[in-house]
């Protein structure tokens, strides 16, 4: 095998660790349903900044669970400039819920605290006197299916977990969504296995915070919302101190459950992704060059392989783009989208590489995240 051939054959080879090596990260893992009636306490805590348009169908859909325990819904309403509160309290009305509704105006921002940690500990705060035995974490533009809180609490107890989290269905509406939305799934669960963050056995440690179902012990065990105040990608650190102070996780994929919010564009996705990207490589420019290079040589070495005009890195790169596409594929059928969106994961993982560099140049500019007119990432220009 010649030189050139020999480099051809490197993304064949990661792409066979991939599937057979890696948890089996690509094969969806759907939170069973609940197993037979349950009970117990339940406080959905809800932080909430300008979130009229979403906020009412998320608390009617925790309201109208089918649970036959008590559950209780905290909204923090995190310092809204439109009627995020109202649109809750109208929504507890039409579901006949007013009186397991709270909605709490958060204190202003302390020091040192992301916005939406800061909601979610003085939610955590109130959820005290109802004596919980789960806290529920969970985005005020989420719609919950009728039985996710009993789905969520069955696996906990039937598993004797700790922390139980779920991607939530993102929205597929627009074609911006159904070519990049599902590879976003993709990537965090390749980097986070949700088998691997089951085990006891790995120190990988994840959670998607759309969804987080917690016992108050352990969180409390992991130093409550406090030890994580400043993180940006605040679901995957609590998940990583509670499993670190001996807790057990879960994490997998949600069927009913959706988020309610819409990117219309290529570039409201990647302004998404820029957001945090960066944070994710803890700000080494090391780590983004090895990101961006990972990417190149994993997906887009082998469609381009395909043109090198060499039969033998034509047949190593078509191959490997076969195993890729029969990775994606899984979740392609998941967003109910046509196979032929798995073909186009080289592109997307172009995007991402993109977004990710952009996310770099923001944060040395002193720009970062921005998110609710908060800048969640960010540091001083040339500091």
């Amino acid at each position: 095998m010649t030189d050139p051939c020999l480099a051809a054959a490197v993304p064949l080879a990661i792409w066979v660790y991939l599937l057979l090596a890696r948890g089996r990260f690509w094969l969806p893992r759907i939170l069973p349903a609940a197993a037979g009636p349950a009970g117990g306490r339940i406080v959905a805590i809800v932080p909430a900044r300008n979130e009229a348009e979403h906020i009412g169908r998320a608390v009617r859909s925790l309201l109208e669970q089918r649970w036959d325990g008590e559950l209780q819904v905290i909204v923090v309403d995190d310092g809204s400039t439109d009627d995020t509160a109202g649109e809750a309290r109208r929504a507890a009305a039409a579901a006949g819920g007013e009186g397991r509704l709270t909605v709490l105006a958060a204190a202003p921002l302390a020091p040192g605290w992301s916005g939406k940690l800061w909601a979610m500990a003085q939610g955590v705060a109130a959820a005290e006197r109802h004596g919980p035995d789960f806290l529920l974490f969970t985005d005020a533009d989420i719609e919950h299916a009728r039985d996710s809180v009993a789905a969520l609490a069955s696996q906990a107890e039937r598993q004797r977990r700790d922390l139980v989290s779920v991607m939530v269905r993102l929205s597929s509406a627009t074609w911006a969504e159904r070519c990049l939305i599902p590879a976003f799934v993709f990537f965090f669960f390749k980097l986070y296995p949700p088998r691997w963050i089951a085990s006891g056995a790995s120190r990988t440690a994840g959670a998607a915070g759309g969804c987080i179902l917690i016992r108050p012990a352990a969180l409390a065990r992991a130093g409550g919302l406090e030890a994580i105040r400043g993180e940006i990608i605040d679901d995957c650190a609590l998940a990583a101190r509670v499993k670190a102070s001996g807790g057990s996780l879960w994490l997998g994929l949600a069927s009913g459950t959706r988020s309610l919010r819409v990117y219309g564009s290529f570039a409201e996705i990647g302004a998404m992704i820029s957001r945090t990207a960066f944070n994710q490589l803890r700000h080494s420019w090391a780590l983004l060059a090895a990101s961006l290079a990972g990417l190149a040589v994993t997906y887009v070495a082998p469609p381009l392989l395909l043109a090198s005009g060499e039969p033998l890195c034509m047949a190593l790169g078509g191959l490997a783009w076969g195993l890729m596409t029969l990775a994606y594929l899984p979740l392609v059928r998941f967003y109910r989208l046509a196979p032929a969106y798995a073909l186009l994961l080289p592109a997307v993982a172009l995007f991402y590489a993109g977004a990710t560099l952009h996310s770099a140049l923001r944060y040395a500019s002193g720009r970062g995240g921005q998110w609710k007119g908060r800048a969640q990432d960010a540091r001083a220009a040339g500091g």
